[in-house]
């Protein structure tokens, strides 16, 4: 199998706790053609999209220990075609490029890929939970989402609670994530005027019901093809209202709650419709926070929690989805010559 890893540049990989070099580790251990490339290596030579890739070459020696496989990891650097991979992996942070997107609208036909194009165009900012439908829809807290500076203060005067959390629509990583309180709504216009800011280059603001609880950290679930593979509970440092790792939050070990679990069942059909296989589900006492569709992180850490190692079970998912379009090509071969001979009969 041959697959393209669409990623963040190789030498920002933080080896000990990166989930996509965990993926390229085991596909590489399994034999496979790994090629590496960024949105910014995407081209396009005689109308067909190519990319300049890192190869992984096939002699380099796979150490069993990650961080050692990736200061020794060794490439090939070559041009190549995007409709010849068999799977690309889409694992670019954060914001969504929709130029690198539009690059992959020529061979999305030719080669899986994962999460789905359309599915990302979808669910790549904080909007997406809104889209859930039916049973799904208790599991969302109340959202609002504008750039109206009056109509976000009217909504903080109206809310039943004393707290409300605000972040901007496109921020990750727990970036720009604070609590808001009534009593200090005299701050408020100051604070939508940092965060929409003026002009052209005004942004949406996010408002959303504070759900109990989320003084004592979320839990990130890993979703592959609609179904919970690991999870972790992130607990905030010091004070902070944020549990993102990157913002200075740690993990403990969590199991699923029978909350959670039907949250996974109520949303993992839509997830599975809309083609994003892998993602992380951000959770705080049974509400959907977030869903995460870019390149959710976490595997290291659930696999050292639980002596597991997940990115096992999404190249075993790759692999299957690979194999059976294999089989549908041949057989759909297999009918075209029988019916070919039946010309020359």
């Amino acid at each position: 199998m041959k697959i393209c890893f669409l990623m963040y540049p190789w030498e920002r990989i933080s080896p000990e706790s990166d989930t996509t070099l965990r993926m390229i580790h085991e596909a590489a251990s399994r034999g496979h053609t790994v090629a590496l490339t960024t949105p910014n290596s995407l081209t396009v030579r005689d109308s067909e999209a190519h990319a300049f890739c890192n190869v992984l070459k096939r002699d380099t020696k796979l150490s069993s220990n990650i961080p050692s496989f990736y200061r020794k990891a060794e490439f090939k650097r070559c041009k190549l075609p995007l409709a010849g991979f068999d799977v690309i992996i889409m694992r670019a942070n954060p914001p969504l490029d929709t130029v690198a997107l539009n690059f992959l609208d020529s061979v999305r036909n030719d080669v899986f890929i994962m999460n789905d194009i359309d599915g990302l165009r979808v669910a790549n900012n904080k909007l997406y939970p809104a889209s859930f439908s039916g049973d799904a829809c208790r599991f969302v807290p109340a959202t609002h989402v504008s750039k109206n500076r009056e109509y976000l203060e009217q909504v903080l005067k109206d809310s039943p609670t004393e707290k409300m959390i605000m972040k901007p629509l496109n921020g990750f990583g727990g970036q720009g994530v604070i609590v808001i309180e009534k009593n200090a709504r005299q701050n408020f216009r100051s604070l939508l005027d940092f965060y929409i800011g003026s002009g052209d280059a005004s942004n949406y603001v996010i408002l959303q019901e504070y759900v109990t609880g989320a003084d004592q950290g979320d839990v990130r679930i890993l979703m592959l093809n609609g179904e919970p593979i690991g999870a972790m509970r992130r607990v905030p440092a010091g004070d902070d209202v944020r549990s993102n790792i990157h913002a200075g939050g740690k993990e403990v070990k969590h199991h699923l709650t029978k909350e959670e679990k039907e949250l996974c069942r109520a949303i993992g059909p839509q997830l599975v419709r809309d083609g994003l296989y892998f993602v992380g589900l951000d959770v705080i006492n049974g509400k959907l926070i977030e869903v995460n569709v870019l390149s959710p992180g976490g595997i290291t850490r659930i696999n050292r929690l639980n002596r597991v190692k997940l990115q096992c079970k999404v190249i075993n998912f790759i692999e299957n989805v690979v194999s059976a379009k294999e089989m549908v090509l041949e057989r759909k071969s297999a009918f075209r010559k029988v019916i070919d001979d039946a010309e020359t009969v």
